[in-house]
């Protein structure tokens, strides 16, 4: 039998019911490469090896007794710690939370469970999932497992450097500012931005296992090393809380293109509005070129229309809107008065965010309706596309920057240096119209850095972009591990 590394979860699952592989020296592989490599990276922040190890021993006696668990019988995987996991400890990044141990799953959570999977860890996120970098004051710094003195991104941070390690084949991410398509790019790895709505973020911390409503734009999504994973753990995911999954459930339509020579492709791989790195945007060139090469229609000059830079005005006051609802009143009120004194037409990214923060309810309303213009131009790109390429973020990954203040911090683009919150741009370019992205890896920077790409569909095509994802996987380029990593 071979080895688990870097094998599909799902394949993991099969060969574990069929008793080709045991679900319990599976669990010891992974924990094995944990002890191994966790020292360096610091991705996996907690461990639940005696329970883990007791459920693996009954995953393998199920399969002796023919019983299926699901499609990840026995699989072992970790679990971003953002997510409420039941006997185990969910911080999220905030010293207050230290010693929170939820006493029930997060709903994508136990349906990774209900679907045979055995969560043996949590991985590492910045705090409150608030941060493209993962660093906190209880765990510490997760490093990129591609060059160590960098960061691996963030909020699924951990998540995505444990599978480019192959600390475990399958996690959970969640994305509402590019937390799972930004790690993904930054490590090399697969990842799936689900179409906003169609998984439940029940249980994610912040805000906890007792808060009920869901937040505007955030997400749920799978971080795997092959599209195959994404889409069959997008299945297990799929569906809303509980309360509605009495009356209704999500049924996703087909690719609505039949193969390679029917998919039309529209190229977005740089703009004005937020300029990109050269080698990220020439790895997103290849890519289509790949496509193009093997029968796709591609057009490099098509673009949505809506103009992108007021769409992150838009995008990021609603973002600060959802983010900010719980913070104390004197800080809502601290915003309100820095909007009050300023130009109405400054829309620099600090103020930009004070305005969101404040946001009355009307305002909040007006700025729904201004997305509800940009989703239906969307809406009429793909009349005429199936995809578009885009960049996740417009660097590769970049050397750890832990500036208190990020507004002050600064990324180099082309030699010149750029606003850090320049990394929430092309992520809200998709994000804030509800678009399903698939994030696929496409190149390497002249730094030997992983460079990946969003495949992004209309809303609702999920398995569109996902389709996308596996021609450009088969004819392009599939994962491969960091250096060092692959045995």
């Amino acid at each position: 039998m071979t080895s688990p590394l870097y094998q599909s979860a799902f394949t993991l699952a099969d060969d574990i019911r069929t008793g080709r592989r045991s679900a319990v020296e599976t669990l010891e592989f992974f924990l094995a490469r944990v002890e191994q490599h966790n020292a360096t990276l610091n991705s996996v922040i907690a461990l639940d090896a005696d329970r883990a190890r007791a459920r693996a021993a009954q995953a393998d006696e199920a399969a002796k007794q023919g019983e299926s668990w699901g499609p990840l019988h026995g699989v072992p995987m970790t679990i971003k710690d953002a997510f409420c996991t039941e006997g185990l400890v969910t911080v999220g990044g905030i010293p207050d939370c230290k010693e929170n141990v939820p006493k029930q799953n997060a709903v994508a959570v136990q349906r990774y469970i209900d679907a045979g999977a055995i969560v043996f860890g949590k991985t590492n996120v910045p705090f409150m999932s608030a941060d493209l970098q993962s660093y906190n004051d209880v765990y510490g710094t997760t490093n990129n497992p591609w060059d160590n003195s960098r960061t691996c991104g963030g909020s699924s941070g951990g998540a995505a450097a444990s599978v480019a390690a192959g600390l475990t084949p399958l996690e959970l991410g969640s994305d509402i500012g590019g937390s799972i398509r930004t790690p993904s790019h930054f490590n090399g790895v697969f990842g799936h931005k689900s179409s906003f709505g169609i998984v439940s973020q029940r249980g994610h911390l912040p805000p906890g296992e007792h808060v009920f409503s869901e937040s505007d734009l955030s997400v749920v999504g799978p971080i795997g090393t092959c599209v195959d994973d994404l889409e069959n753990a997008l299945a297990v995911l799929l569906g809303p809380g509980p309360e509605a999954g009495a009356g209704w459930n999500v049924a996703l339509p087909p690719p609505s293109f039949e193969g390679i020579g029917s998919l039309r492709v529209a190229v977005w791989s740089d703009d004005p509005f937020c300029p990109v790195d050269e080698d990220v945007r020439a790895a997103i060139e290849a890519a289509a070129d790949s496509l193009e090469a093997q029968g796709a229609s591609v057009d490099r000059s098509a673009r949505p229309d809506f103009d992108p830079e007021k769409n992150h005005h838009n995008y990021a006051k609603l973002l600060l809107a959802a983010m900010g609802a719980d913070m104390p009143e004197e800080v809502r009120q601290g915003a309100a008065d820095m909007v009050a004194a300023a130009d109405p037409s400054d829309m620099s990214e600090p103020l930009l965010q004070m305005r969101g923060i404040a946001l009355s309810h009307g305002d909040w309303l007006r700025e729904n309706e201004r997305r509800l213009r940009t989703r239906n131009a969307w809406q009429q790109f793909f009349e005429d596309f199936d995809v578009v390429l885009c960049p996740c973020a417009h660097v590769p990954a970049f050397p750890h920057d832990h500036e208190p203040d990020m507004h002050a911090r600064r990324i180099p683009v082309n030699g010149e240096p750029r606003p850090y919150t320049d990394l929430l741009r092309w992520s809200g370019v998709t994000l804030n119209a509800y678009l399903p992205a698939t994030t696929v890896p496409v190149g390497l920077s002249r730094d030997g850095l992983p460079i990946g790409m969003q495949v992004a569909s209309r809303y609702l095509g999920d398995r569109t972009a996902l389709a996308a994802a596996r021609l450009l996987e088969k004819h392009h380029r599939a994962f491969t591990p960091p250096p060092g990593y692959a045995d």
